[in-house]
């Protein structure tokens, strides 16, 4: 991790919503892997997190609006304005061990799985990390996965020909027949892992639709490195279980991910997707 450093503010300045304080001071923080982060000092002394993204960020603050009507703790949106969006710091400091709460996150999760909708999608399209994310209604999920969480992929020359081709034969058929056919249709956070998540007590950076709640758990379940705490886990049992055959299908819509990882990382992360699909036979 790099060490925070000061930067000016002007470049806030030129995209800050008008009706917050102007900056004073800002500490760049570790960068994600498609935006850029600031702890901001605003005048009159309030410490805020600006983050800028490459596409408009209201999509995001849609999204923190709905995992926050569904009770899940983020932090508050304190204004949009362009590219930036402003939120409430949480986990300023670096909290001690015993602070965390993973099993009340957990719980959270597992409550923000239940809130149903009709269709899969969601009322407006909005960004996986860099690429846009098509979240158009559509009435079965199977339909949905293949066609907005995996064909969209296809197009990018990162995916090379062996591999597409592969793939476009997995969504004529393969794919659906693996996946449930009639899930609830839920709220999903769509990027879910430890790294989007604050001293375990906050969850951030959501990419939101209405989908079969096994896609947040597959990509939760992806990093070997950074696994959530068993404590996590018991929190979400403790409200839901995992679903029957779920981990038959984990691989397959884990897809998503792995082809998102190899948009944005390179061909670094072909292999894990080659072994996928060699795994599923396709």
């Amino acid at each position: 991790m790099s060490p925070p450093h000061d930067e000016p503010t002007e470049g806030l300045v030129a995209e800050w919503p008008g009706h917050l304080p102007t900056p004073r001071a800002a500490t760049r923080l570790d960068d994600g892997w498609v935006g850029e982060t600031w702890a901001v000092t605003l005048d009159g002394g309030r410490q805020v997190v600006a983050k800028r993204s490459p596409h408009p960020a209201d999509a995001e603050a849609d999204g923190l609006a709905a995992l926050r009507t569904a009770q899940v703790p983020v932090p508050e949106v304190l204004g949009v304005h362009g590219r930036t969006l402003v939120l409430a710091r949480v986990g300023a400091q670096c909290p001690p061990p015993d602070d965390a709460d993973w099993s009340a996150l957990g719980r959270a999760v597992a409550s923000m799985h239940q809130v149903t909708f009709e269709r899969f999608g969601w009322h407006r399209d909005n960004h996986a990390g860099r690429f846009a994310q098509p979240n158009p209604w559509t009435a079965d999920w199977p339909t949905f996965f293949t066609e907005h969480r995996v064909r969209v992929h296809l197009g990018d020359p990162a995916i090379p020909v062996a591999l597409r081709r592969r793939l476009d034969r997995a969504c004529g058929g393969p794919i659906q027949q693996r996946l449930r056919t009639d899930p609830p249709a839920v709220l999903t956070h769509g990027d879910l892992w430890m790294g989007n998540t604050i001293a375990g007590r906050w969850i951030v950076d959501p990419e939101v639709s209405a989908a079969d709640r096994e896609l947040d758990l597959a990509y939760m379940e992806m990093s070997t490195r950074r696994p959530f705490p068993e404590a996590f886990w018991r929190g979400y049992r403790a409200v839901a279980d995992l679903p029957s055959g779920y981990p038959e299908r984990r691989p397959v819509l884990q897809l998503h991910h792995r082809l998102l990882q190899v948009r944005h990382f390179g061909a670094g992360q072909l292999p894990p997707l080659r072994t996928t699909l060699d795994e599923l036979g396709w």
